[in-house]
């Protein structure tokens, strides 16, 4: 059993050793996978019903640019340190301050792992009905596949090895349903006139904010990279690429086939079946990476527990979640998961850039209890965050950048910086 257990052994409590680290084409390929899922369709198909081609195309460019600088920023963190975004919180809030960040993040990627179960159920039960004229049970459907997800978290090898095999084949067998779809229909359809239902500053802000969150925990999967350059290429890369290529392709399918639905989209092409793998797997890699990451955090709240442990029950938690319905609710869980890890990304990273980049050190990590100010930050830029969002899930009381996630880090980030700057002048008079 020990021996088995030593083959998942992810350093979620200490560095990864440098001799385990993997180069930038791995980790792209990682980050690449996870960008390639149902919201960045679901984000096309509006985009392409929306607004006009070529400013679609356009928003969909400076919004991943946008999403690969950051992750590069948040990557390079992870590199340096070689620790999870939860255990990295120990050096900015103190190790109970730490504690506080990892149940907001575990109980919030538990929760966005069931609502992606049943972005995956729903569009399964459409193609399988289709296909069979079987009717799947839509409940059922989301708990089998959460724990079919579940079995690829236990460790990042295990995760590298399902993005290394999926990866190639679904951009092969989305590529071909474009293919399909410019011989099949009127490519002039494309640069069709639409009538716009938002602006381009709103359609970038879309793109930014279908995952900007997957930045802000970046560290959990570049603290497996040899140097800080591999995770910075890395995660440029995956992000901007990973991010672009499926939204800019469920624009171009949208316009096509004129419909926002992904499985009529394949099912209009005669691709039910590839449809099938390419909606299963595209949601697996994003939810394996969920759970990954809200395992690493619990992994700091209950020290004394192994992680496949944890990850076993977690995995189980959120396909109940799933089978519950907690789909039905995704709007208002992405909002409140965007006010209480957004400011997270913030606060690490103007400690580490701006404020004093030597306290990273693991001999150093829990030398502080609690660190107030940073908690402090976190609290405050939360509730800004709260103003900036929207009705009903938020007050809508702000405007900023329009972009509740975007807000989050950019005011956390200044408000950590400079209070941070003040305590540490102060300190070394």
């Amino acid at each position: 059993m020990e021996e088995a257990y030593k083959t998942i052994k992810d350093f979620e409590r200490e560095p990864v050793p440098k001799e385990v680290r993997k180069g930038w084409l791995p980790m792209a390929t990682v980050w690449f996978a996870i960008g390639i899922d149902l919201s960045g369709m679901l984000l096309g198909a509006q985009l392409g019903a929306g607004i006009p081609f070529v400013e679609a195309l356009l928003a969909v460019a400076v919004g991943s640019l946008f999403l690969g600088v950051l992750g590069a920023i948040c990557a390079n963190i992870g590199a340096a340190t070689g620790l999870s975004t939860t255990m990295i919180s120990n050096f900015v809030f103190g190790a109970a301050g730490a504690k506080v960040i990892s149940v907001v993040i575990s109980i919030s990627m538990i929760g966005w792992f069931g609502v992606q179960a049943g972005f995956f159920a729903e569009n399964t039960v459409s193609v399988v009905e289709h296909l069979t004229g079987w009717t799947l049970p839509l409940p059922a459907t989301a708990f089998v596949g959460g724990l079919l997800m579940m079995t690829t978290a236990f460790a990042f090898r295990w995760f590298e090895k399902l993005t290394n095999w999926t990866s190639p084949l679904l951009v092969v067998l989305i590529l071909a349903a474009l293919v399909l779809a410019f011989t099949q229909r009127d490519a002039s359809a494309v640069l069709a006139p639409v009538e716009a239902k938002f602006s381009f500053g709103v359609a970038v802000s879309l793109v930014v904010g279908i995952y900007v969150l997957g930045t802000i925990l970046s560290p959990d999967i570049s603290r497996w990279a040899k140097s800080k350059k591999d995770a910075m290429i890395a995660a440029f890369l995956g992000f901007f690429f990973g991010n672009s290529f499926m939204v800019v392709v469920a624009v171009l399918l949208s316009k096509l086939l004129n419909t926002e639905d992904l499985a009529q989209v394949f099912i209009l092409l005669g691709l039910s079946l590839p449809a099938l793998i390419v909606l299963t797997f595209s949601q697996w890699t994003t939810n394996t990476n969920n759970l990954y990451s809200a395992s690493l955090s619990m992994s700091v709240l209950i020290p004394k527990a192994k992680r496949p442990v944890l990850t076993l029950v977690m995995g189980v938690a959120a396909s109940a979640l799933a089978f519950i319905g907690i789909f039905d609710h995704f709007i208002t869980f992405l909002s409140l998961m965007t006010m209480l890890i957004a400011p997270v990304g913030g606060v690490y990273a103007a400690e580490y850039y701006v404020v004093d980049k030597q306290k990273f050190s693991f001999q150093a990590l829990h030398s502080r209890k609690l660190i107030g100010r940073s908690l402090a930050v976190w609290l405050v830029t939360s509730l800004f965050c709260w103003l900036t969002t929207p009705a009903p899930d938020g007050l809508g009381l702000l405007v900023f950048t329009t972009i509740p996630a975007l807000d989050g880090f950019i005011v956390a980030f200044v408000l950590q910086a400079l209070i941070g700057k003040a305590v540490f002048a102060r300190k070394n008079r």
